[in-house]
């Protein structure tokens, strides 16, 4: 049980830092991924904000 949630803050720290890294580890190269992809790329902000939404659902 404290396995799952230190990974999953390591995973929230990550995607404040780089949300498409966070989002990758957590789920590989699926749909969530390229929808944080091309959030960040439309701005930061976005991205930052679905991948922390897509981590913790």
């Amino acid at each position: 049980m404290a396995g799952d949630s230190t990974a999953t803050c390591i995973d929230i720290l990550l995607a404040i830092i780089l949300p498409p890294l966070g989002v990758f580890l957590k789920y590989g190269c699926q749909v969530e991924f390229w929808i944080c992809c091309l959030l960040t790329l439309f701005g930061w902000l976005p991205g930052i904000i679905y991948a922390v939404y897509a981590i913790t659902k």
